[in-house]
């Protein structure tokens, strides 16, 4: 929890604390692109607009339209990713840029850049490292029924998973700290970046916070880059290796579990005939039983030793967190320091 209360002035750009005193805070926006000529030019604009001294990158996704170009335009800072996919774009934004407060959004024009303010503003408040923007549209076009039930289905699935979850799993617009940024391993290369943002958050228990925004539809002529049925198979793939990943040990206990049953359901009749006989007259299904409890074993001390590793690689995570600071820390010390020598 923070000692002090601090509050970011859209207006000059600066972070404030209840002391008066107030330090330069960077804000970064983030804009991933792809063939977005149509859009782009406004959403630099009203995040230029909805934050004052913000800088706006725009990073460029092989697009084959005049997107670079239209941002260029606009007065965005233009960089060029030749890997494709939004998970490719997101590792080298958050590698190459260096700020103290990042804002990621779409270039869709779809996401309320006048809320721009008040996520950064509950993310300093509450000493927070993401705030998602959860998306509220009554426009069916702007949020489709397939996709409004597979970010239920999929934000549900983490839930059961690792115990919580956002609302809006699958947002695009967010609010993060340096140090989630800094600390955030980026592996996934699609549109399951938002997954692996999220279970990064949960993983290490992060500090976290939602803000209903308004989602609007494209414009005319402006289409979607998100296939609801592919990328949302690849979402769920990718929501499965995470849970082997985090949290190895129930993962393959539930291996275990299964060849356990199947084995026992398969040795018991075998279990009573040997009992009234003396005999075991199907030596194959002996086998298989005998088998599936090994392999289940197997599974079981897998779990445990990657258990143990996992542990080991979250404290390293959990190091590599702490060791960069929130830009509220930075904000007390530039504060403590100005205070330090006016008593001097």
């Amino acid at each position: 929890m923070i000692d002090n209360a601090l509050t970011f002035d859209a207006r000059t750009g600066e972070i404030a604390a209840v002391t008066g005193a107030s330090t330069a805070l960077r804000v970064a926006v983030l804009i991933p692109c792809y063939n977005e000529e149509m859009t782009v030019r406004k959403v630099v604009g009203d995040f230029q607009r909805s934050l004052p001294g913000c800088v706006v990158y725009v990073f460029d996704n092989n697009s084959t339209d005049r997107t670079r170009e239209t941002a260029l335009a606009a007065g965005a800072v233009v960089r060029t990713v030749a890997d494709q996919g939004k998970g490719n774009v997101v590792r080298r934004m958050f590698a190459d840029i260096d700020a103290d407060i990042y804002l990621l959004v779409d270039g869709d024009d779809t996401y309320d850049a006048a809320r721009a303010g008040e996520l950064v503003n509950v993310l300093l408040a509450g000493g927070l490292d993401m705030v998602v923007a959860t998306r509220q549209s009554d426009e069916r076009e702007a949020y489709r029924r397939g996709h409004r039930f597979g970010n239920r289905m999929l934000t549900s699935c983490v839930r059961f998973l690792f115990g919580r979850a956002f609302s809006d799993m699958l947002s695009g617009y967010r609010a993060f700290s340096r140090r989630f940024v800094k600390s955030f391993p980026a592996e996934s290369s699609g549109f399951e970046t938002e997954t692996e943002l999220t279970v990064h958050a949960l993983g290490l228990r992060m500090p976290i916070g939602e803000l209903s925004t308004a989602y609007g539809v494209r414009p005319t002529g402006s289409a979607s880059k998100l296939n609801t049925y592919r990328d949302g198979f690849r979402i769920l793939l990718t929501i499965l290796r995470l849970f082997k990943r985090e949290r190895p040990l129930l993962f393959f206990s539930l291996g275990f579990v299964v060849c356990a049953l199947a084995s026992i359901g398969l040795a018991a009749p075998l279990l009573e005939t040997y009992l009234e006989t003396g005999l075991v007259p199907r030596l194959p299904t002996a086998l298989l039983s005998a088998s599936l409890m090994l392999f289940g074993t197997v599974f079981l001390i897998c779990g445990i030793i990657l258990d143990t590793v996992t542990r080991g690689r979250k404290e390293a995570k959990r190091l590599a967190y702490l060791a960069v600071p929130g830009p509220w820390k930075t904000g007390f010390a530039e504060n403590t320091t100005a205070r330090q020598v006016a008593a001097q």
